[in-house]
Formats: structure tokens, sequence, C-alpha cells
């Protein structure tokens, strides 16, 4: 079952170091051009360039799956905290509200983000009420596109903190406010580091498929500015350049297996200190 798992990933690496075929695919053999054209293309005389367009998409993918992981655990911890402190069986009902979300289609949610932000949406329409211009839309930007990826994810933060406040102890955060503790501080010495394990596990659910969205850029955002997960499916598609989009899709994976390693080491390094 554990080989089935990974054989894909297995697949994909080997397609990655294929030659590209003629008339699109691959055949199977030993290159890293896939590899090299992630930071050199071929010039006219035959030299390899530097050139930086795709490093500026991997750069322009972490950021936005840094920017939606940190926007869902500021939305979530609150949403998580008040969940935690209901009486147990309207707990139940609100977990289940989180939830609900993933009964639906992800295509099906972003369309429905598409009217709201869209042409005579609900947004625009109520932004016309303070002045905002006739007809405006507010799609096919990377605010539109941050949107939705952080409506798309937050459920994934939301139940790992719910998970982590609700074995928080109460008697700890009493104490801290008899100890003239205000809000704040206990959120920031009490509650965030009792929930860290929640929270670290959040930050890896959003941050890792949020590295991969492609959906939310192409629709939201019209395709204007590339993401990873578009540059390789564009690679596997109209581009019929398989293996560079396999080198595009491990080098994903070492971002993310990288990212990982470093959650995971400052972890262990917490719980010696603790």
């Amino acid at each position: 079952m554990g080989f089935a798992l990974i054989l894909p990933i297995f697949i994909v690496g080997a397609v990655s170091v294929a030659t590209r075929g003629a008339y699109g695919g691959f055949d199977w053999g030993f290159d890293l051009t896939g590899y090299r054209q992630i930071m050199f293309n071929e010039g006219w005389t035959g030299e390899m360039e530097f050139t930086a367009q795709y490093l500026i998409i991997i750069f322009r993918t972490i950021l936005l799956a840094a920017i939606t992981t940190v926007l869902c655990l500021i939305l979530a911890v609150p949403v998580a905290y008040w969940i935690a402190s209901q009486p147990g069986h309207r707990k139940s009902i609100l977990v289940f509200l989180v939830t609900l979300p993933f009964w639906m289609s992800m295509i099906l949610r972003v369309y429905a983000w598409m009217i709201i932000l869209g042409k005579g949406g609900p947004l625009p329409r109520f932004l016309g009420l303070f002045g905002a211009p006739e007809g405006m839309t507010l799609m096919y930007n990377d605010g539109a596109t941050l949107a939705a990826m952080v409506y798309t994810y937050i459920p994934l933060m939301v139940l790992p903190v719910f998970a982590s406040i609700e074995k928080l102890d109460g008697t700890l955060i009493e104490a801290a406010h008899d100890l003239y503790g205000n809000r704040w501080v206990t959120l920031r010495r009490v509650i965030l580091p009792l929930t860290a394990p929640g929270i670290a596990s959040g930050a890896i659910l959003v941050f890792v498929p949020a590295l991969g969205a492609v959906l939310e850029p192409i629709l939201m955002g019209g395709g204007k500015q590339m993401m990873m997960g578009s540059l390789i499916q564009l690679q596997f598609g109209g581009g019929r350049n398989w293996p560079f989009g396999a080198a595009i899709a491990i080098t994903l994976l070492t971002v993310v297996m990288l990212v990982l390693i470093a959650i995971a080491i400052r972890s262990a390094r917490r719980e010696m200190k603790q």
C-alpha cells in the first residue's frame, strides 16, 4: 500500500529526467534539460543564458502560499477559540459547518467567489454605496486569488487549531487573568504556546496545497500571474513539455520537504527545551 502511494512520485521523478518527445510527451532516457530550463534558456548561439522568469514564479508561489497561511491562522485562531468555548451540542454543529465547504466541489466554490467579486456581484455593489465606480470588478488580480485561497484552505487551519484549544486547560487561562494578564498577553504567553502543535499542523495543511493551487490563480487571477501549479498544468497540457513540467513538480516537492523538515527540526528543539 505504501509503495502504491509513492509510486506516482517515482514516475514523475523519472519523467523529469527523461527526454522531450518530438511530438510532445516524453521518451525514456536521462536528460537534465528539464531542471536546467528552470534557470537557463538556450540562446540563438546555443549558449545557455540565465533567466529568472521561473525563479520569480517559484518565489511568487511561495510568497502567496505563505501569506495565505498567515491569513488563515489569523482568522482561524479566534474562530477556533470561540467554537471551543461553546456548549457541546452547539460545538458539534459549528464544527460541521466548518467542514461544510468540503462537501461541495472546489471548482463550484471558486465560481461562487467569481460571482461575489465579479462585475455586478454583491461586493462591488456594496462598495458602490460608498462611491466605488459603477460596473467595477474585483476579479483578475492577486487579491482575488488570495481571497479564494484563504476561503478554500481556512477549514484546514480551523480544525487542528480547534482540536488543540479544546484540550487546553481552562484553569491556565484563568490563572493568567488572575496574574493581571490582559487578553493579548494571555493569547501570546499562554494560548499560542500551548496550541503550537495544532498551529503547526494547520500551517502545514494550508501551506502545502496552497503551493500547488491551480484553479484560484487561473479563474480568480485570470492567469495574469503564473503560479507553479498553473505552470505545471500548462507544461503537461498546451506546452507538451512533460519533462519540464515534471522537473517543476519535483522542485515544488523538494521545497515542501525542506519546509516540513525545518518545521520538524524546530518542533524537536522546542520539545527538548521543554
